[in-house]
């Protein structure tokens, strides 16, 4: 089977770009389940209820989030709503929403698989959450036994924790991958205990921008250390993520293979 996984959706120009070539890229790499992570899908800052509804039109199974998950702060009313929306696992409870869910897949044979996808934040550089470590270590007995396939969004700054946090879960995980930092690494791997692993899948939106922001305002902003308001990039767009192979029988990563696509 093969798993997309997209990274951080920016804007208007990620949400036209996958309208216009998620069903292809499905298609050519014949793709059983979707992941995305929508913190930026709502003008660079959060996911509104309506962009919610409208990614989820499309042939996505789930959105993932981040620090910005409650910037539009309607989600907090109305991600309950929303089961394939997943946020960090990692927030203090009480907290609306799931940090974890169990999906149901069918594969193109008829058999199906029962597929955990968790979202957990990190710490340094970022908002000061629970520990990542600490908060995911109680549920890997629950969670191995719930789902066939586990796959760990890890939204992090530091390239140092994503790796520390990849080894903490090799062997446990089906993969752990990295969001927030907008720019694809070129570290894919499968690590000793069958896990794959990539530092950050980067952004699927604006290219000519800086993460996603018109170019000048970033240039300015640190020229003149000056605050402005940030506004999305227009121009050329881009569609960054990976695609796991994943062997049926063993449940394990064949393959991961990074996705970097411009238009």
């Amino acid at each position: 089977m093969n798993i997309l996984i997209l990274g951080d959706v920016y804007g208007r120009p990620g949400r036209t770009i996958l309208k216009e070539q998620l069903p292809q890229l499905i298609a050519a790499h014949g793709i059983d389940f979707t992941i995305i992570n929508g913190e930026n899908a709502s003008g660079g800052n959060g996911l509104s209820t309506k962009n919610a509804k409208e990614l989820l039109n499309l042939p996505i199974d789930v959105i993932t989030m981040g620090n910005h998950v409650w910037q539009q702060k309607e989600l907090l009313e109305t991600i309950a709503d929303f089961p394939q929306i997943i946020r960090p696992l990692n927030y203090p409870e009480p907290c609306p929403g799931k940090g974890y869910a169990v999906f149901n897949c069918q594969l193109k044979n008829g058999s199906h698989k029962k597929i955990c996808v968790a979202n957990l934040s990190g710490q340094v550089f970022m908002p000061n959450l629970d520990c990542p470590f600490n908060r995911i270590a109680p549920l890997k007995e629950a969670l191995k036994a719930a789902a066939d396939l586990i796959i760990i969004d890890f939204h992090a700054e530091a390239t140092s924790e994503k790796i520390a946090f990849g080894y903490f879960l090799d062997g446990w995980a089906t993969a752990v991958y990295g969001t927030h930092t907008h720019v694809q690494t070129a570290d894919e791997r499968i690590l000793a205990g069958g896990t794959a692993y990539i530092t950050d899948i980067g952004m699927t939106g604006p290219l000519d921008g800086v993460i996603g922001v018109e170019r000048q305002i970033i240039i300015d902003t640190m020229l003149t250390k000056r605050p402005s308001r940030f506004v999305t990039a227009t121009g050329k767009v881009q569609i960054n993520g990976i695609i796991l192979a994943i062997d049926e029988i063993e449940n394990k990563v064949t393959k991961i293979t990074r996705l970097y696509q411009t238009y």
